[in-house]
């Protein structure tokens, strides 16, 4: 039943709001990806230095020293939602490296019950199929260090976007991503530029089973959706440094400002641009043991008496390295912290020169 009623609100929301240009697109995209990361709050842009940087900035694939892999898997809303996640990436030479990786964020096993009444008013269970939505991403990733310019790496991702609604509706979308990494005296720097292109979705929709749903709801759902969606930019800016205590003890702290070009919720924002900070910590012991935390997600919530709140995304993690194989667990909030959603994520991280 939770499915069903998941299903019928995303599907129709795709068909009364589409819109050409939409604030919110492309959303799974964003989720993130490495539980080490989603412990911090996802405040690595300036200090992604491993696989899953073709994900958070480009630029740090770079630091990989030979090749590695990434696998994560996490359920969302009551295990309603599966998201997974896989990625590759290897040193081509001292000054360029690729990766390659996909996301997938789906409901599957959801009941069609468009058709239960036939056409004389009669229900009818046998008339009752099952499908999958899903959202696909395909990113490739290539980074680089200039020359020129000690301490500076740069990155490019191309994403492919894949987007299915059972047999109602299926989209194609193409995009860019740019990033960069500056390293200097221990502070680590970042940028990240998200869809710089704008991200361009094509929407083909049945034309068939919408016609056959359409009135399901008077006077609604008359006109057919638009068939294109555009996500528009984001930025995000990072800083970190990592200290050390004992030779054994690490302590690296990281702050993200994450950057939409339009009003959101977000504590500081105007018309033209909103900013969600976001605050990390990740406490090591001689290379092997992690303890992680961080806060992020600021939003400003009006209460129903009028009054406006903000509400905060507290995350905490753990991690274990040993002999290129890293185990990362990260406890996370998915809305108001009230509400205690959390989600337990794991995932794993294999540098593949060690079976070499």
């Amino acid at each position: 039943m939770k499915k069903t009623i998941a299903i019928l609100l995303l599907f129709t929301s795709l068909l009364i709001n589409a819109q050409a240009v939409r604030k919110y697109s492309n959303e799974f995209m964003n989720i993130g990806v490495d539980a080490a990361a989603l412990g911090m709050s996802n405040a690595v842009t300036g200090q992604t230095g491993d696989v899953n940087s073709g994900y958070w900035n480009p630029a740090g694939l770079m630091q990989i020293e030979d090749s590695e892999a990434a696998l994560m898997h996490a359920s969302y809303f009551a295990n309603i939602a599966q998201y997974d996640y896989a990625a590759y990436a290897k040193k081509i030479d001292d000054r360029s490296a690729w990766g390659i990786s996909m996301i997938r964020f789906g409901v599957d096993n959801i009941l069609n019950t468009t058709q239960l009444i036939d056409n004389q008013g009669n229900i009818d269970y046998n008339r009752i199929s099952l499908f999958s939505t899903a959202d696909y991403g395909f990113t490739f990733s290539y980074a680089r260090r200039p020359t020129l310019a000690e301490g500076l790496t740069y990155g490019v991702n191309a994403k492919i976007i894949r987007r299915v609604i059972g047999k109602f509706a299926n989209s194609w979308g193409f995009g860019f991503d740019f990033g960069l990494q500056y390293e200097k005296d221990d502070w680590h720097y970042g940028v990240m530029l998200r869809d710089i292109t704008t991200t361009y979705n094509v929407w083909a929709i049945d034309e068939d089973k919408y016609n056959a749903i359409k009135d399901a709801v008077a006077g609604q759902n008359q006109a057919p959706p638009e068939s294109t969606e555009i996500t528009l930019p984001k930025a995000q800016l990072g800083i970190s440094r990592k200290f050390e205590f004992d030779h054994d003890y690490t302590l690296l702290a990281a702050v993200n400002l994450n950057m939409q070009f339009a009003r959101t919720n977000a504590i500081f924002g105007s018309d033209a641009l909103s900013i969600d900070p976001a605050l990390g910590f990740d406490f090591g012991y001689t290379d092997l043991v992690f303890l992680r935390a961080g806060v992020g997600n600021f939003q400003k919530v009006e209460q129903i008496d009028g009054t406006k709140k903000v509400n905060f995304q507290p995350n905490i993690g753990l991690g274990f390295k040993y002999k290129g194989i890293a185990v990362d667990y990260a406890l996370t909030d998915l809305g108001d912290q009230s509400a205690a959603l959390y989600s337990n994520i794991f995932s794993v991280k294999v540098d593949l020169s060690v079976f070499r």
